[in-house]
C-alpha cells in the first residue's frame, strides 16, 4: 500500500512539473472542461475493457505524466477501473465548429498469391525509398500508369480485386489469404502524401447516389458493374497507401495501429492527433440507429480522419465487421479523457 501511495505522489509531481503540455492544433479550436456525471452512460460502461485496451499502448507513451499514469494503471485491480479513469483524468470536450462523425474501420481479408497469375493481377506495393524523401510523391494515377514501380521487387503479394485493393488502402492494414489457406498480414508502410479525396462523396456530387445511399458495398459494386469509369473514380482518390508485412502479429490479436500495437474490437478509435493525442482515453456518445456508448483508446489515424470530433471506430476483422463498419455514418460527442494537470492547462485563463 505505500509503495502505491509513493507511486501517486510521484505521478502527481510529474503532472505539475511538466514544463511542455500537448496542445490542440488550431486558435479556433474550443475547449471545455466537463464531469463524469455529464457523460452519458458512463455508470454502465466496461471500464476494465477500457483499461486493458489502455494498456496495450499506454507503456510506449513518453510523456512523464503519460508514464507515470501507466505505471499506476498496470497496479489496478480490475474492479478499481472506474475509478482509476475519475481519479486521475478529467474529461475535455475539444471543438473545432464542426459537426461530430462517427465512421466505422475494419481489418479486410483479401484473396491473393505471392507469385502473380492471370487471377492474381494487382499488386500490393512496399513503399519506394524515393517516395520516403519526400512528403508529395506521385499521385495514385501517376504511381500506377506511369511504370515507376515495375520491376523493383517492390511488391508483397498480388490480389484478385483491384477495389477491394483500394478499400484495404483506406483501412491501412488487412491480410491477404493464400491459396495453400495460409496468410500474409500487411499494415501501413507510408503514403505518397497526397490528401485523401472521397470517392463517395465524388459519386453524390455527379449525382449518382444520394448521401444516405452511399456505402462501401454500394461502391463496391458500382465500381464493378462500371469498370472503365470505375478505375477513373478510384483515381479521383490522389491518395496512395504502401503497405509492409507484419504477419508477426499473433493471429488472435488486431491489426497494428498508428501506435504500433494491436487494436481492440469496439475499444480501439482513430482520431485526428491534432486534436486528440495518440493513446488517450476518449468518452464516446455516438448516435444514431445503434447508439453507443463508451470508452476507447485513440490508438489509430486515418487520412479521412479530420477534425477535433471526427473518430473512427475499429470493428474487428473479416466480412461481418466490414458489413457493420461500412455502414456506419453517425452524429454525436466523443470527449478526451487527459490527466488532471494537463486537463487544467488547456483551459483558457478566464475559465
Amino acid at each position: 500500500m505505500m509503495a502505491r501511495f509513493q507511486r501517486l505522489i510521484y505521478a502527481l509531481a510529474l503532472w505539475a512539473g511538466a514544463s511542455a503540455f500537448w496542445q490542440p492544433a488550431f486558435a479556433e479550436t474550443t475547449i471545455k472542461m466537463l464531469s463524469f456525471d455529464q457523460l452519458e452512460g458512463w455508470e454502465k460502461d466496461n471500464h476494465e475493457a477500457a483499461l486493458t485496451a489502455f494498456l496495450q499502448t499506454c507503456r510506449d507513451l513518453k510523456d512523464p505524466d503519460w508514464r507515470a499514469l501507466c505505471a499506476l494503471a498496470k497496479d489496478q485491480d480490475a474492479s478499481a477501473a472506474k475509478g482509476f479513469f475519475q481519479l486521475f483524468f478529467r474529461p475535455v470536450l475539444i471543438e473545432d465548429g464542426k459537426p461530430a462523425l462517427f465512421t466505422g474501420y475494419f481489418e479486410p481479408e483479401l484473396s491473393g498469391s505471392r507469385h502473380p497469375t492471370a487471377r492474381y493481377r494487382y499488386p500490393v506495393y512496399r513503399q519506394p525509398p524515393e517516395a520516403k524523401r519526400t512528403d508529395v510523391w506521385l499521385s495514385r494515377r501517376e504511381l500506377l500508369n506511369s511504370g515507376v514501380m515495375d520491376g523493383r521487387g517492390l511488391e508483397i503479394a498480388w490480389v484478385d480485386d483491384p477495389v477491394e485493393l483500394f478499400f484495404l488502402q483506406i483501412q491501412g492494414s488487412g491480410r491477404i489469404r493464400l491459396p495453400d489457406g495460409s496468410s500474409i498480414r500487411v499494415g501501413y508502410g507510408g503514403a505518397n502524401g497526397h490528401d485523401y479525396r472521397s470517392i463517395g462523396t465524388e459519386l453524390v456530387r455527379r449525382g449518382v447516389y444520394s448521401i444516405h445511399q452511399v456505402s462501401a458495398a454500394v461502391i463496391k459494386n458500382w465500381v464493378r458493374r462500371n469498370p472503365v469509369a470505375g478505375e477513373e473514380l478510384l483515381n479521383h482518390n490522389p491518395s496512395y497507401v504502401f503497405f509492409r508485412e507484419v504477419s508477426k502479429v499473433p493471429a488472435n490479436a488486431g491489426p497494428l495501429g498508428a501506435m504500433n500495437r494491436s487494436v481492440t474490437t469496439l475499444r480501439s478509435l482513430a482520431v485526428d492527433p491534432r486534436y486528440t493525442p495518440l493513446g488517450a482515453p476518449v468518452w464516446v456518445e455516438k448516435d444514431g440507429a445503434d447508439p453507443m456508448r463508451r470508452l476507447m483508446i485513440a490508438q489509430d489515424t486515418g487520412s479521412a480522419i479530420k477534425g477535433a470530433q471526427r473518430a473512427d471506430i475499429f470493428f474487428g476483422s473479416g466480412d461481418d465487421a466490414g458489413a457493420a463498419a461500412g455502414k456506419l455514418r453517425d452524429p454525436g460527442r466523443m470527449v478526451v479523457l487527459l490527466p488532471i494537470q494537463r486537463a487544467y492547462a488547456l483551459l483558457p485563463e478566464d475559465y
